[in-house]
């Protein structure tokens, strides 16, 4: 007996359309309150004129009843009785004992309550709905030197495809050729496009899928601003981030909230009670003085006001909106559950790389030895550093050739690796060593660095850096630190988290616990706990959960995926992260972009409060109305001009949500 609630993908959504499209069903119920208000007058200027008068609420009725009676058939026939039923019967109850004008005003208002609703709901569904348009069809490829047009579905992996200026790019990929701004905000939500450019060697190497830094990589579904692009293409149309963008909302529209699964149980005994009620009702004049039309007439009055359409859509409406505004931010929440529970964290873990560190290393400390200029030790790391292809040879090759400021740098030679310490190579006649102090050490283990640069290393290891220490011939030239470096926004983002409420603020990382308690330190983290295995962080999970009780695990690589599993919300770093932990979590920021943490927290906090302003509202609505109808005080016309108004209010109470401004 509830309101039936439309959502994206529902088999149960009704077709509200007809012969004047998306509003025939608001068109019917105006014609329905004109036919009302025409056979009012006619019954009142002359009571000869009473068969025009019946004929024009006849017509209401037809208008009125036509997408009401619809969807009674079609609930009937799956052996539910829904609110549209309920007032059905009202209606010919009314009809029967000759109370057309009242019966004709129930269906006119419930007609015209059921319309608005369903254009307003239908605006909190488009911004949904139209994440499916966001894909072109067709992608220009380049197979064998030629050029053709096909289904973005054929597309495979490797392909290269050509993006005219101002088009969507059609598939998840690598820049391998060409210079734009891409428009990202219908996946990500960032307002300002954002710089497209080439990656080096990614046309030949394919092992980048992913890790590919942002200003390299583009998404099916972006727009391309001024600039031609070629793209590698690294996921097929299927397995996009659009794609599984849509799987997600798919798989929102079926996870409940613990409200809405209260409401169900709340209906479940509710319904019954009613009926029981209304049947009692009929029978009253069997034991108290009035005829049976008066008896059958309160019983219809109360029928209509007991009728909890309110009650049964206030806390999807508030979800939908929630779930629509946080989409067009760049944060995919999978379902109510979710939304509301993020408002009620108290703790938060994160993961490092990738979540609180930039996900790569970079050149952060450059300390010369022994007279050394920075920039001769820069020229000997980058001419060393260019013949190996270790991430933090990257690191160092890339920072230094900015510090140098792209001057030449004589080649290397004769380049040796030396497993898991460092490299030897010669350069400009002399012979380089760089590497981890376990690099200079004698055949018997002792160590060969001096004392300075033992304490120099100690105290750059302390501040969380990966050190590289350079020999050149018999001296030690310096030490360079290469760390993963917070995200910039890292430190205000906890300070926000912290100012609305999360007053425990772990990193959990495989990562050794002198790098964690150094990134920890840096941005402000509450604890961190470092060299966790993944069963590890399920077991901190497991604890911080007891401390807490309510805990999001936040994370972006498969090695996440089983704490966010255990955490009260999964939260995953979005567009950068595994399919795995993707799949896992119940919320997305895909942006990558940790600044959406504290809104997506103050939006579930703004829907918390307004599913609670709509339970407030429609269950007194109930509560006032059975006692005025059980008694007579309110008819069958006031009953249902309060009950439509209050399941409106709702629902734009609501639909507030979409404009929520990121404050709590």
């Amino acid at each position: 007996m509830k309101k039936h609630i439309h959502t994206p993908g529902d088999d149960h959504t009704h077709d509200h359309g007809g012969i004047f499209g998306p509003k025939t069903e608001l068109i019917f119920s105006l014609i329905c309150g004109g036919m009302l208000g025409a056979g009012y007058l006619l019954m009142k200027i002359n009571a000869g004129l009473a068969t025009l008068s019946l004929i024009s609420f006849i017509i209401a009725y037809f208008f009125g009843g036509w997408f009401t009676l619809r969807e009674a058939i079609s609930s009937i026939r799956k052996g539910e009785f829904e609110v549209d039923f309920l007032m059905l019967v009202a209606a010919v109850g009314a009809a029967i004992l000759g109370k057309w004008v009242e019966g004709s005003l129930l269906l006119f208002l419930f007609s015209l309550g059921h319309a608005l609703e369903n254009l307003a709901m239908n605006k909190a569904k488009r911004s949904i709905e139209s994440l499916a348009a966001l894909a072109p069809k067709t992608a220009t490829v380049r197979r064998n030197g030629v050029e053709q047009e096909i289904p973005v579905e054929s597309l495979q992996k490797g392909d290269i495809v050509l993006v005219k200026p101002n088009s969507k790019i059609p598939a998840d990929g690598v820049v391998v050729a060409g210079n734009s701004a891409v428009n990202q905000a219908p996946i990500t939500g960032e307002s300002v496009p954002v710089d497209k450019s080439p990656l080096p060697g990614a046309e030949r190497n394919f092992q980048y899928e992913n890790k590919v830094p942002a200003e390299n990589s583009v998404f099916a579904g972006t727009i391309n601003g001024a600039g031609a692009l070629e793209i590698k293409v690294l996921k097929t149309s299927k397995d996009s981030t659009l794609a599984r963008v849509l799987q997600m909302v798919r798989e929102a529209e079926q996870q409940q909230s613990p409200t809405q699964q209260f409401t169900k149980k709340v209906e479940r005994y509710y319904v019954p009670a009613v009926l029981m009620l209304v049947v009692l009702l009929i029978f009253a004049f069997v034991v108290i003085d009035e005829t049976f039309k008066q008896s059958f007439y309160r019983a219809m009055a109360v029928l209509v006001a007991a009728s909890p359409c309110a009650l049964a859509i206030s806390t999807p409406s508030a979800v939908l909106s929630g779930v629509a505004r946080a989409a067009r931010q760049g944060v995919l929440v999978k379902g109510g559950r979710p939304l509301e529970e993020l408002g009620v964290l108290t703790a938060l873990a994160f993961d490092k790389t990738g979540t609180l560190t930039e996900g790569r290393p970079r050149l952060n400390a450059i300390m010369p030895l022994n007279g050394t200029s920075e920039q001769d030790l820069l020229r000997v790391a980058v001419a060393i550093e260019r013949l190996s292809d270790h991430p933090l040879a990257s690191a160092i090759v890339e920072g230094g050739m900015q510090k140098l400021d792209g001057q030449s740098v004589p080649p290397a030679s004769n380049m040796r690796a030396v497993m898991g310490k460092g490299i030897e190579a010669e350069w400009q006649g002399e012979k380089i060593l760089i590497g981890n102090d376990e690099l200079f050490r004698d055949s018997q283990g002792a160590q060969q660095l001096p004392q300075e640069v033992l304490e120099k290393v100690a105290g750059l290891q302390q501040d969380g850096n990966t050190t590289m220490i350079i020999k050149k011939g018999l001296a030690f030239i310096g030490i360079l630190g290469v760390m993963d470096q917070p995200r910039p926004e890292a430190k205000q983002v906890l300070a926000d988290l912290q100012n609305i409420g999360i007053k425990k603020m772990v990193m959990l990382t495989g990562d050794n616990q002198r790098v964690a308690d150094a990134v920890a330190r840096q941005i402000g983290l509450t604890d961190a706990k470092g060299d966790l295995l993944p069963e590890e962080k399920v077991a901190a999970i497991e604890t911080l959960k007891e401390q807490e009780n309510k805990l999001a695990m936040i994370g972006d690589g498969v090695n996440d995926a089983p704490a966010m599993a255990r955490s009260t919300v999964g939260i995953a770093m979005g567009a950068a992260g595994s399919d795995v932990a993707l799949e896992t979590a119940d919320i997305a920021l895909m942006g990558n972009r940790l600044t959406n943490l504290p809104f997506a927290i103050g939006l579930s906090k703004a829907s918390k409060r307004i599913i609670r302003q709509n339970l407030f509202l429609s269950l007194g609505m109930v509560a006032l109305l059975i006692p005025l109808t059980i008694l007579g005080i309110t008819n069958i016309g006031p009953a249902v001009a309060m009950h439509e108004g209050s399941t409106l209010v709702v629902v734009l109470n609501a639909l507030r949500l979409l404009g929520y401004n990121g404050k709590p």
